[in-house]
């Protein structure tokens, strides 16, 4: 196995764990908000492995991206003009990319916005929020092939 198919093969097994994380905090924080319960430990470590997840995952991508990745490569080489025709090279050089990175950004506001705020309830409901953001991002651009290009869920 090279460079690019290790990476890619942890890319994609990663984005399990941002999803896995990503409902988990999703889930206590919306629990937490309509319960009115305090913000716990549990709380706190289920956001930073969500947001810690799509750090690693966005650090792979961008090592896909701009090194290793057949798709990144075309789209540095032959311009942006020509991947915006391309549906596959647009969806891979423009879209997925653009919107994860956004889905990170959404994931760490909530994080940083929770973490500060003294309120529990108030704490969760932001958390919630953000954290619903950032899991919409990721679930519409993760490849199912249904309006993307499909790739395989679990490689080997």
């Amino acid at each position: 196995m090279n460079a690019y198919t290790i990476t890619l093969l942890l890319h994609s097994w990663t984005r399990w764990l941002v999803v896995i994380f990503g409902l988990i905090a999703l889930f206590r924080a919306f629990g937490g908000w309509q319960g009115r319960r305090p913000w716990a430990g549990a709380d706190n470590g289920m956001g930073a492995a969500f947001v810690g997840s799509m750090h690693l995952q966005l650090l792979l991508g961008l090592i896909l991206y701009f090194g290793l990745s057949p798709y990144g490569v075309k789209a540095m080489e032959n311009g942006m003009g020509a991947a915006m025709k391309d549906p596959v090279a647009r969806f891979w050089g423009v879209e997925h990319m653009t919107m994860m990175i956004l889905a990170v950004v959404a994931a760490q506001i909530g994080r940083s916005i929770s973490k500060r705020t003294l309120e529990p309830v108030l704490k969760h409901k932001k958390a919630f929020i953000w954290f619903l953001i950032a899991l919409v991002l990721v679930l519409l651009m993760i490849p199912w092939g249904i309006w993307n290009p499909a790739r395989p869920l679990f490689r080997v």
